[in-house]
């Protein structure tokens, strides 16, 4: 049954300054503890590996545990669907609990998580069901919390506040890789083998009741009168064409003020509202579109972020602890530059920040690669990571202002999860399956570069065919 949301009395202003701030507070904190949560798996494969996979080579190991890492991300769209339709039914808060809870559930099982020597085939088939567990819930996280901070925001600053989106993951992956890299350097390879791996999923288990109580603050944005739609109405305000949705990537956006917003009639059969259903039914375009522009970020992240300090290690054989410290350096920029980005992306438009920066990542990627592995070094490393950072900030922070913006207020957080965990799901999760792969199969230490420009270069295409919806009105009650 649906539950409307209303507006309980004597409730903040969603667009008071105090409110906003908390928003973007609340819903920063909350999800770098998630993220943190997440992401402190693959920084930990290395260790992981011999103790659930020992029958396997070292080469298998790896593949093993990136798969194992990867299988949370087959549960990203059927958590973003699920999940999404719950926030479009019941209220982006209420969905971004759930999904803290869903996290810190896969934590405690993973911390809980018997080796191949203590339990044999238990411990990995425990293991993969706590990383289905908490693919399900980060599925569902990225949608409801970019929506809660869109709908918070005025429309000439809705880059500037889903830009935290990305910097609170940047913070949550800074977090995972220090907290590991703290640990490799305290404790011996025993020590890490025996107990150490399992302190930062402990960890993970004690920030749920924090971010818990921090989102319980937060007001919803979800209204009776945008709870329900009439399909064939919000699917016309939203493909109504202006004169600024000209086909190029960095076309120049007009005022808000001359875009029709994405309003949305209420249905007579409210109780009734189906968000999956009409997202599917009513947005396939919109779906398509966004899972080919998220997939080059999504790709970018995960090479980049996740899989570099394994490859460093193994392929480079670089110490294990000035890789993880890289992945520090890369988060810290995530997180510090990001608004920066979301503020560029107001001024000059989504598609010229994302064209620009695709353009440099795709220019950049080869003589990176070359440089590092010509002379691998920590500094080279660490000199490559915060290139690749940065460019990482500035196409990827505009790209998740872009997806919310592409559907309607009632189906919003269902239409940006199931194109967030569908892209993910396949291009992201399983990026570094692909590269450990392809780098077995043709020994060539440059194929994360040549996987990289591929992907980057066909998610840019699509920008072509995506509005861009800078500065304009998307609901009726924004400011």
């Amino acid at each position: 049954m649906s539950i409307a949301i209303a507006a309980a009395p004597g409730r903040q202003d969603l667009h008071s300054s105090a409110m906003r701030r908390r928003v973007i507070a609340g819903t920063t904190i909350g999800n770098a503890l998630e993220f943190f949560d997440f992401t402190v798996f693959t920084f930990l494969m290395l260790v992981i590996g011999p103790l659930f996979f020992p029958a396997a080579s070292a080469y298998g190991q790896l593949l093993l545990t990136t798969a194992t890492f990867g299988v949370g991300f087959l549960m990203r769209p059927v958590g973003g669907m699920l999940i999404g339709s719950y926030a479009d039914r019941h209220g982006r808060r209420a969905a971004m609990t759930l999904t803290l809870w869903l996290m810190g559930l896969g934590c405690a099982l993973i911390a809980a998580a018997p080796t191949y020597a203590q339990m044999g085939v238990a411990g990995p088939v425990l293991m993969v069901l706590a990383r289905l567990i908490q693919g399900f819930a980060a599925g569902g996280e990225v949608g409801a919390s970019t929506t809660l901070l869109v709908e918070h925001a005025p429309a000439d600053k809705r880059g500037f506040y889903s830009s935290w989106q990305f910097g609170s993951q940047s913070l949550g992956v800074m977090l995972g890789a220090l907290t590991v890299a703290l640990l490799t350097a305290a404790l011996s390879k025993e020590q890490m083998q025996a107990w150490g791996w399992r302190v930062p999923f402990v960890i993970g288990i004690l920030t749920v009741p924090v971010g818990a109580y921090i989102r319980r603050n937060l007001e919803e944005t979800l209204e009776p009168a945008n709870t329900f739609t009439s399909s064939q109405n919000a699917q016309t305000a939203h493909s109504s064409h202006t004169p600024h949705s000209s086909h190029t990537p960095h076309s120049s956006h007009t005022s808000h003020s001359s875009q029709t917003p994405l309003t949305s009639k209420p249905s007579p059969a409210a109780s009734q509202h189906q968000p999956l259903r009409l997202v599917f039914a009513e947005h396939k375009a919109q779906i398509v579109k966004g899972i080919l522009l998220v997939i080059g970020g999504m790709v970018c992240a995960q090479i980049i972020g996740f899989y570099m300090p394994a490859y460093a290690n193994k392929e480079l054989g670089l110490p294990a602890t000035s890789t993880l410290f890289a992945s520090v350096v890369l988060g810290a920029i995530g997180f510090v530059i990001a608004p920066f980005v979301g503020m560029l992306a107001d001024r000059v438009g989504r598609k010229k920040v994302i064209f620009w920066s695709r353009a440099a990542t795709v220019c950049a990627l080869l003589p990176c690669f070359q440089w590092l592995v010509s002379a691998p070094s920590t500094e080279r490393l660490m000199t490559v990571i915060a290139l690749l950072a940065i460019l990482l900030a500035l196409q990827t922070a505009p790209v998740i202002t872009m997806l919310p913006e592409l559907f309607p207020k009632a189906v919003r957080t269902t239409g940006m999860s199931v194109v967030y965990g569908l892209g993910i799901s396949v291009f992201g999760g399983f990026a570094q399956f692909f590269v450990t792969w392809l780098l077995h199969v043709t020994g060539n230490p440059m194929a994360p570069a040549w996987y990289l420009m591929v992907t980057v270069t066909l998610s840019t295409v699509v920008l072509f065919w995506i509005q861009d919806r800078t500065g304009h009105v998307i609901d009726t009650q924004e400011p």
